[in-house]
């Protein structure tokens, strides 16, 4: 909705001050100009692009008009769900979440966070991660170092597609001018055209490197820094579940480990302790 809003924003303040200044719109329609620049960026990009790098990009895309952020809901039920697991521990063992975790569809537990289970990456990282605190007696500060690899992974890869799309932000402006040059060669061929017709031509001409950098600063690279947003708040979840899992091993009771985690929390979303507490009693009964 916010990327939606911003396309209008930035067409009605260019567009609108051009025809305020008594600007005539049928000048700014370059459909040729438009061409070479798309084209061109779309052919850079595959050439600097992998099949794989390509399809992240593609994927990545959509998200833009409808992100998945986060919400305080959502921190409510990992925490929650958290807490149900360690207490389970405390209670029956390591062993006793060993159906849980191999299972999370069929979890009795897992099936009161719709939020979680929907998430596989988010399901995925706690599973796996309990999974080797059963099977292995490992120390907190290992645990710690495993759980930063496989964040700092997905971290990298969620950025692939930021990157990608910034590069080729980066190199708009110069396409722009790319069409502008072609744009003055073809007026050169008119030199002996009245001046009204030379000035049509290089008016078309400058219209190109407008393009390029409209498209460059207004459009391409706010995608770029959008999706840059949505992969630092994505990553979020996993360092609060870090936290709860460290504190955990480390020794902490379940209600200890969950407050670890929640001042882990951005605070724009951080449940209070009382919302937190109040949340945990409601699902335990």
């Amino acid at each position: 909705m916010f990327a939606i809003i911003g396309v209008f924003i930035v067409l009605g303040c260019v567009v609108g001050g051009y025809v305020l200044e008594h600007g005539n719109l049928s000048l700014l329609f370059q459909p040729v100009e438009l061409l070479i620049i798309g084209g061109a960026a779309l052919g850079a990009f595959f050439i600097s692009a992998t099949p794989r790098v390509f399809s992240l990009v593609l994927k990545s895309l959509g998200t833009v008009l409808a992100p998945r952020s986060q919400s305080k809901g959502k921190y409510l039920e990992l925490l929650t769900l958290l807490y149900q697991l360690f207490s389970k521990i405390r209670k029956e063992g390591l062993v006793s979440i060993e159906s849980d975790v191999e299972n999370p569809d069929r979890s009795p537990i897992f099936k009161k966070y719709p939020s979680v289970l929907s998430n596989h990456h988010m399901l995925n990282f706690i599973c796996d991660n309990l999974k080797v605190i059963v099977t292995a007696n490992i120390p907190p500060h290992e645990l710690d170092n495993l759980i930063d690899i496989e964040i700092d992974t997905h971290h990298h890869q969620a950025l692939i597609p930021a990157h990608s799309i910034a590069k080729i932000s980066d190199g708009l402006p110069a396409l722009g001018i790319v069409a502008a040059v072609l744009g003055v060669v073809l007026t050169m061929a008119k030199i002996n055209e009245p001046p009204a017709v030379l000035g049509a031509s290089i008016g078309a001409a400058l219209v190109g490197t407008f393009l390029g950098v409209l498209l460059s600063y207004g459009f391409v690279g706010p995608i770029a820094t959008n999706l840059e947003s949505q992969a630092e708040e994505n990553s979020s979840p996993l360092q609060v579940v870090k936290v709860a899992l460290i504190a955990f091993v480390g020794g902490s009771a379940p209600q200890m480990a969950v407050e670890f985690a929640r001042r882990a929390v951005p605070d724009r979303e951080k449940p209070t302790f009382n919302e937190l507490e109040s949340t945990v009693r409601g699902k335990a009964k």
